[in-house]
């Protein structure tokens, strides 16, 4: 005779390890009785399946409004995706770059090299004589004369221009290089590009007055160096006020006023990787692609399919983002925008008690929710972390958070070290504030280059 079990009695067996036959080895027969909800036969009513739907049933799920399904997790339990094998090299120079560093100034031509000088040299002629004088000339060492003067001024900081010549202020080594008139008379005509062509060229190419120049120094940076593990992607903003139609404001930073680039540093030395301008609006760009993935995805495409991890703030973060990176063998750490569709809505509660941390998982990414004070609550996705857990400390921080904050600060730090020797000064052209940034990148880049190989 067999003996019936409902759906709840034959799941309890399995979960405390029962043995699915009564003592008198009669066979199971499981038919849910009339409390049960739905039919379960006892073909289908395997062990494996009833131990999945009893595993399903224990985790609470949820669907994000643009249909992402989130599994909600205990603190400290393994998760549903294994990670992928990290990139386990440290940031190096490539070997390309070691053979040429003997010197400073070698280290400085990997980046504004001769073949830029030379066009630079080129246009100048070509403006001087076409508004001043028809045998106006400027050689190649001449140019990097100047650009080493405009060094000097970065790193001896006066009043004015002409209080770099004076006798009381003045650095002695400009003195000796070049005077001062010589010096304006080339800043006044220094130019990136053919004046005879650029009308043509600016119809597709914002960027066009001096983008040939800047394409070889980003090339320059990306074929030096090898970075390490961890690559940190954010916004500068170099202060300007020249008229020009991608000029930015934005409220937070010192500087209101200037031209934005996104960059990618890595994070152990602060070595510029990549770096793009925004332009505006990119027609290029399909509609359904957000503005932050493309940026991340063009920076970090030199240094895909490694098993580098990428750490970006909320305007970057997203789940489509992290998805895309892992098929490509990258992992993502950054905040999230609690805004974005893909977020749980039981997330977006305020009032938390503090020090509290949720943790949900869905297909190659964690979201880890963590209250640092009542009212406040961050949220960080994450595709490198397998295990989250907290600290044995008052604050009972996530790992996901402290990693967060140990990655973040790349391009901010670098922003720092660029601006104490800054060699920026008032300009009206916006090229030239651009050139501005070109010489700080590069002579950051060099310094580091040059520690690394020698």
């Amino acid at each position: 005779m067999q003996r019936r079990f409902t759906t709840q009695e034959a799941l309890e067996l399995i979960l405390n390890n029962a043995n699915p036959c009564d003592s008198d080895g009669e066979d199971i027969n499981l038919q849910p009785n009339s409390d049960s909800d739905s039919e379960l036969s006892s073909d289908d009513a395997t062990a494996p399946h009833l131990e999945k739907r009893a595993r399903l049933e224990s985790e609470p799920t949820e669907t994000a409004k643009e249909g992402t399904v989130w599994h909600e997790e205990h603190v400290g339990t393994i998760l549903r995706f294994t990670p992928m094998e990290p990139y386990a090299a440290d940031g190096e120079p490539t070997a390309k770059a070691r053979r040429r560093i003997r010197s400073r100034l070698q280290s400085f031509l990997c980046f504004i090299t001769v073949g830029m000088l030379r066009p630079i040299q080129e246009w100048t002629i070509q403006h001087a004589r076409q508004t001043e004088q028809t045998d106006w000339f400027m050689i190649l060492h001449e140019l990097m004369a100047f650009i080493s003067v405009i060094i000097l001024r970065g790193v001896t900081k006066v009043p004015s221009l002409r209080d770099s010549w004076s006798a009381c202020l003045g650095n002695p080594l400009i003195t000796g290089i070049m005077s001062r008139n010589r010096f304006q008379d080339i800043m006044r005509h220094l130019r990136f590009d053919d004046m005879f062509t650029r009308s043509e060229r600016v119809q597709t190419d914002k960027f066009a007055a001096i983008s040939d120049v800047w394409g070889s120094f980003v090339t320059n940076c990306i074929t030096c160096y090898n970075p390490g593990r961890h690559i940190t992607i954010d916004e500068q903003l170099f202060p300007s006020k020249t008229r020009c139609c991608f000029l930015q404001y934005i409220a937070t930073k010192p500087d209101k006023f200037g031209i934005k680039f996104w960059v990618a540093c890595d994070l152990k030395t602060k070595y510029i990787c990549n770096v793009l301008p925004y332009l505006g609006k990119d027609p290029s760009r399909p509609s359904e692609e957000r503005l932050s993935e493309s940026v991340v995805m063009k920076l970090m495409e030199p240094f895909m399919d490694k098993g580098r991890t990428v750490t970006t703030d909320n305007f970057f973060t997203s789940l489509t983002l992290a998805r895309r990176l892992l098929s490509r063998k990258t992992t993502i750490l950054g905040t999230v925008n609690k805004i974005r569709r893909e977020i749980p809505q039981s997330t977006r509660k305020m009032d938390r008690k503090e020090f509290t941390t949720q943790v949900f998982s869905t297909t190659g990414a964690t979201l880890t929710v963590y209250a640092p004070k009542r009212k406040k609550t961050v949220y960080i996705l994450s595709s490198m972390h397998s295990v989250v857990e907290t600290e044995e400390t008052i604050k009972r921080k996530p790992n996901t958070i402290t990693q967060y904050n140990t990655t973040k600060c790349g391009v901010d730090v670098m922003d720092q070290m660029v601006r104490e020797y800054s060699v920026r000064t008032g300009t009206r052209r916006w090229p030239v504030a651009v050139f501005y940034n070109m010489i700080d990148m590069a002579a950051l880049n060099a310094h580091l280059l040059y520690q690394a190989c020698t």
